[in-house]
């Protein structure tokens, strides 16, 4: 097995089994009380626009905007890590297709693999801290795995195109 292709495999299934566990420990420990926070805000928020109060009722859904903002970002953070853990996987089983030289091979894997990880990292962080560090991670983690990806198709089509033509 290519050193690539082992980045690929191994970072995939390491991905995995992190992502899973990251998901698992929010559901035990902290979506019920996500789902709660976001639950009561919303009741507030109504029965106080029924008795009028428009003070309470626009803190009441600044709460729950802000619950429900931490809770999307917590449960995608889940789903994009196995997500990613998944084509990093996929790849990982078709990339000595890829038609590049082994460094730059390696190179895309490494790439892809930080991508995976620093992406839903910076989502993660955005739970935490609206300041820009955060988007910058996700940004450039996306960006990574993005150009990563082109190169790779890039090179799986320059190799059927040299198969085509033998």
């Amino acid at each position: 097995m290519t050193r690539a292709r082992r980045i690929l495999l191994t970072g995939g299934i390491a991905l995995a089994v992190f992502g899973m566990a990251y998901g698992m420990w929010y559901a035990i420990f902290a979506e019920h009380q996500a789902l709660e926070d976001i639950g009561v805000s919303l009741s507030t928020a109504f029965s106080s626009a029924a008795r009028r109060d428009t003070a309470e009722s626009a803190a009441a859904i600044s709460r729950y905007q802000e619950s429900k903002y931490v809770y999307d970002r917590q449960v995608d953070v889940h789903g994009h890590w196995i997500g990613l853990a998944m084509v990093l996987i996929v790849l990982g089983l078709c990339f000595d297709q890829v038609s590049f030289s082994e460094k730059l091979k390696i190179w895309l894997a490494v790439g892809m693999l930080a991508g995976a990880w620093i992406f839903p990292l910076g989502v993660l962080l955005q739970a935490f801290g609206h300041g820009p560090l955060p988007k910058i991670l996700a940004i450039s983690g996306s960006v990574l795995e993005i150009a990563a990806l082109c190169f790779i198709a890039l090179g799986l089509a320059r190799g059927q195109s040299s198969v085509s033509r033998s």
